[in-house]
């Protein structure tokens, strides 16, 4: 049965201006049977799995999709080459279905090695041929994917972001290592209507609470309730830690001549260094339209590195020494390689964004399930860095989470039901038929090639290894590579992060000196974030938090947080002194490397006062809103 679109305006009472405490906020409430936080492939080929498997066995099974965009598609980047291996599986009739936007077949597939000045092709790994795969706009694919997910009877309500897990009063079920544990009941969904300082203004709406029997955390990487839950219940114990890479594209339109509708080229080397991980893309999509861009490992080791600044223009390092020699080092950054100026002169940009992608592979996998939920797609970390691609791999695992979840409310098939339904839900079934798919085997197939890049031998070792690997072991040996050493591990189970203990001090490297922009070709970075159409209200809550993940846990459950951001009583206290830190440190030893570290302009370090070795960190979140990648 379909029920009524939900709206924002679920309380409409005016309230008196004060402090909102979560803890005596009354909500709207909804049963569900299954939540799934995040409107992206993966949530969304769960839900539609899950609908199939109503039609099939006849039992009805309620499903609500959270998304935080304006509408689904609103949040995912814009330009992508799919592999349509799930997508054959879930809608075998696909092709045949109005509207979808797989149109343009991939036609060929290179990759190039780029030097200063001239580029040259080298041979790709297999993993790359793109022979039946598609490029396409992901955002229009993640459009047509809630469409069909509609007309099956899934409720998509965008606007609502899952701002914290609901936890069971008791300790009612056991973590996936058998400890006695609280399990997770529903989500609660972001208050409207709140100050920068956490007051509650007269258009104030509480978060609504979704009670569920399954919660799925399909947020993408790096999500924050699947932090949340990853730090709760120790999911990461037996895995590797995450390693990530920052995405930077474009979209322009090309002229007519220069646009080869099917084409996919990939890059390495200029202008990265050989310590530096990463590399470039070109694809060709249709309606003379060409998306473009750059991934960094966020791995890098000189925090003078600007992904925006690398993508955009050259750059020098700043030494009396090296200018001298400018003509033999000078770096031409990726647009501005002659490459780059052939194929977009007389093009126009209609499209920037950026996004956070995971590149730990099979090593940094967690443990999938927890009492009453799972993490899918990227929020549990399935892309192919080989491939570099992992939207196939993240409509798989939802679709194996919604056969779990499926079974979890009404029973298996063949089974009796019994009083399970008013258990709470074991999703151990997924993670067991996830090891079981060609998810895994698409992972295992390349787990040594990202870590390759970690040694002395950088890019250089990377690539002979994972020639080696790729070409002819097919992974087929009986060593798997580490991210990271025990010892590293156990430093970073305070929710520190692998990439930044890479990051070295700003003393140990030369400054990198990006100069002018050299617009249409390049432009500054505000140019470049008015082209993604977001825009939030200046005086609302920032959602970016400089807090560990367990300490924030803690004032969730305790319904401190916003005390703590507001600077009021003991936590606030704490969360001033935090911030204090984290400036002196970031601003002491890496020279500010947040403010050139995030390619929407959010992290800002300024003078405190008139004396200028006194600084304090702005985080403007009205210039930016929703790309995913701070």
């Amino acid at each position: 049965m379909l029920r009524p679109r939900l709206t924002r305006l679920l309380h409409a009472s005016a309230r008196r201006r004060a402090l909102f405490d979560p803890k005596t906020v009354e909500r709207a409430e909804d049963d569900v049977d299954v939540c799934i936080v995040g409107g992206g492939p993966a949530g969304l080929s769960a839900a539609i799995r899950l609908k199939q498997l109503e039609r099939e066995r006849g039992n009805e099974i309620r499903v609500v999709v959270l998304e935080k965009g304006s509408e689904a598609g609103a949040h995912i980047v814009s330009g992508a080459v799919i592999e349509p291996r799930a997508l054959n599986e879930l809608l075998p009739d696909w092709k045949n279905m109005p509207d979808h936007p797989l149109t343009t077949p991939a036609t060929s597939s290179s990759m190039r090695f780029f030097t200063k000045k001239y580029t040259v092709p080298i041979p790709h790994p297999p993993q790359m041929n793109n022979n039946g795969n598609y490029i396409t706009s992901l955002s229009a694919f993640t459009r047509w994917l809630a469409g069909v997910a509609e007309e099956l009877g899934v409720e998509v309500y965008p606007g609502f972001a899952g701002a914290q897990l609901l936890y069971s009063d008791e300790k009612d079920a056991k973590d996936p290592w058998g400890n006695p544990a609280h399990s997770v009941k529903g989500i609660i969904t972001n208050e409207v209507g709140l100050t920068k300082s956490f007051d509650t203004k007269p258009s104030f709406e509480p978060g609504m609470r979704f009670n569920a029997r399954v919660t799925l955390l399909a947020e993408g990487a790096h999500g924050s309730l699947s932090k949340l839950a990853i730090a709760k219940y120790n999911l990461r114990k037996e895995a590797q830690p995450q390693t990530y890479g920052i995405g930077v594209k474009e979209v322009w339109r090309v002229e007519e001549g220069k646009h080869e509708e099917g084409k996919v080229v990939h890059t390495m080397g200029w202008p990265l260094d050989w310590k530096t991980y990463g590399g470039g893309w070109v694809y060709h999509m249709g309606g003379g339209l060409v998306s473009l861009g750059m991934v960094i490992g966020l791995d890098y080791k000189n925090p003078w590195l600007s992904p925006y600044r690398e993508l955009q223009v050259h750059s020098t390092p700043s030494s009396t020494y090296y200018m001298k020699l400018i003509d033999s080092i000078r770096a031409q950054r990726m647009k501005h390689h002659p490459y780059f100026r052939t194929l977009l002169a007389g093009g126009t940009r209609v499209a920037y964004a950026a996004r956070t992608l995971t590149e730990g592979g099979l090593q940094s996998v967690p443990k999938l399930h927890f009492p009453g939920g799972a993490l899918i797609g990227c929020s549990a970390g399935f892309v192919n860095v080989a491939k570099i691609k992992g939207t196939h791999n993240a409509m798989k695992s939802g679709m194996l989470a919604a056969e779990a979840a499926y079974d979890a409310v009404h029973g298996k098939q063949g089974e009796v039901e019994t009083e399970a339904a008013a258990e709470t839900a074991d999703m151990a079934r997924y993670e067991e038929s996830l090891r079981k798919s060609w998810i895994w085997e698409d992972l295992k197939e390349v787990r040594n090639l990202r870590p390759s890049f970690n040694t002395p031998l950088g890019m250089w070792g990377g690539i002979a290894y994972s020639g080696v690997d790729s070409l002819f072991l097919k992974g087929r040996v009986p060593w798997t590579f580490k991210h990271a050493s025990a010892s590293e591990v156990e430093k970073l189970k305070d929710g520190s992060s692998l990439d930044a203990s890479h990051t070295q001090e700003a003393s140990k490297h030369k400054e990198i000196i990006y100069p002018p922009f050299e617009a249409p070709l390049s432009t500054d970075l505000m140019t470049s974030v008015a082209l993604t159409g977001t825009n939030h209200a200046e005086d609302q809550p920032v959602h970016l938090r400089v807090v560990k993940t367990p300490q924030f846990s803690a004032e969730l459950e305790l319904g401190t947080v916003e005390k703590a951001e507001a600077g009021e009583g003991e936590e606030g206290v704490q969360r001033l002194e935090g911030r204090e830190r984290h400036v002196k440190e970031n601003v002491g030893k890496y020279a500010g490397l947040l403010g050139r570290a995030c390619p929407a302009g959010v992290y800002e370090y300024v003078p405190a006062s008139e004396d200028a070795r006194e600084h304090k960190l702005v985080i403007n979140s009205q210039v930016y809103g929703g790309l995913g990648v701070t």
